[in-house]
């Protein structure tokens, strides 16, 4: 099963020239946590995340409208591709602790982002539905 079915519905991205400003409402116009940062050709060159926003930048006293986010950003060491299994990214994602993963092509181009939240929210999708079908409404366990 592929990653890209469990993203969000487009990919978060803001430009290497955007700002924090420019990257936090991105990330709540999106509701998500985080922000994949992409150069002119959309390869990916790292990730903005809320962390970053609490560690690197809330008591820097740094103007968010001034500040690029490419200053800030995490460089991207672990990309997911469209063959990488969810328990793989899983994994990936709890040993680097990691709460997103960007899915991109072979070129690096960002096709879309991948959460903790997804993953668990479809696992526990599959685990209710299974749960159902063992013991139908009414039934006595």
């Amino acid at each position: 099963m592929s990653l890209l079915k469990w993203c969000d519905e487009g990919p978060a991205t803001v430009s290497l020239q955007a700002t924090v400003d420019d990257a936090i409402q991105t990330m709540l116009e999106k509701q998500v946590g985080a922000v994949a940062v992409i150069d002119e050709e959309g390869v990916v060159a790292g990730m903005f995340t809320e962390r970053d926003v609490l560690a690197k930048f809330a008591l820097s006293g740094r103007d968010p409208k001034r500040t690029p986010v490419h200053e800030l950003m995490s460089p991207m060491v672990e990309m997911a591709t469209e063959e990488t299994t969810p328990s793989e990214a899983l994994q990936v994602m709890l040993e680097r602790h990691y709460r997103h993963m960007p899915i991109v092509d072979d070129r690096g181009k960002v096709l879309g982002i991948v959460s903790i939240r997804n993953i668990l929210e479809a696992r526990v999708d599959d685990l209710l539905t299974q749960l159902d079908a063992k013991h139908p409404a009414g039934a006595k366990a």
